[in-house]
């Protein structure tokens, strides 16, 4: 098989350059490499989305997802061209399950205390609902154990969730049918690592790494996470 494109889809609050360490050190090693926007509006849209630009994709993809993006996944990776699956601090979803339902068996997050809601405009229609995350709250709570003032940067340009996305259930659930691996960053206040663990289990993943860093651990352990990509990389060919 030839070898995939990696395809980095970041989560809520934040955009692809939250991968950037992670895509340095691939671009570096010679690997094939996109980071799409996600738009954040609905989880079907979303994933339909990444479905499109993966199917785009001449060969293979390994598509690896951060937080929210574990979602995305998990719906757009029955694309069949995709040659596995990465979860990073990422939501496992069942079909038929929801984000709120899959988090709603499990203790809060300190995220959950410091959300912030806002109105914005549909198109011929009601106004729907943006979340994010409270300013002063982000630094520690969604962008713990980064530089503080990188942290207030990413923090007054976070990317909001329409709230849509936390009742949708997913479509599907391509773990079922294609390979995965998964990273718990056990130091997460942004989801509780539990909600991790349990959805990468019941997901049957072939590998779970533990890594004692927070939700953005592609930015605090960036060679870490790196590796796990280049080994699913490596087992999956």
């Amino acid at each position: 098989m030839a070898t995939p494109t990696i395809v980095l889809v970041h989560g809520a609050f934040a955009d692809a350059s939250s991968w950037s360490p992670v895509t340095e050190r691939l671009l570096g090693q010679g690997h094939q490499v996109v980071a799409p926007p996600v738009f954040n509006r609905s989880l079907s849209a979303d994933a339909a989305h990444i479905r499109s630009l993966v199917e785009q994709i001449d060969g293979p993809v390994l598509l690896a997802g951060h937080s929210y993006g574990g979602a995305v996944i998990t719906v757009a990776g029955v694309a069949d061209n995709v040659a596995g699956l990465i979860y990073v601090s990422g939501y496992a979803l069942e079909e038929g399950e929801s984000l709120g339902q899959l988090q709603g068996g499990f203790p809060d997050s300190d995220l959950a205390a410091n959300l912030v809601y806002a109105p914005y405009p549909v198109e011929n229609g009601e106004p729907s609902t943006d979340v994010s995350v409270g300013i002063d709250a982000f630094p520690e709570v969604f962008a713990a154990g980064l530089d503080p003032a990188k942290a207030k940067v990413l923090a007054v340009s976070q990317r909001p969730l329409s709230a849509i996305a936390f009742n949708e259930p997913a479509s599907a659930a391509a773990w079922k049918t294609k390979p995965g691996w998964g990273i718990v960053p056990s130091a997460d206040r942004t989801i509780n690592p539990d909600v991790e663990r349990f959805g990468y289990q019941r997901a049957g993943l072939r590998a779970v790494v533990e890594i004692d860093g927070p939700h953005l651990v592609m930015q605090t352990h960036p060679d870490e996470v790196a590796a796990v990509i280049t080994g699913a990389i490596a087992e999956s060919a």
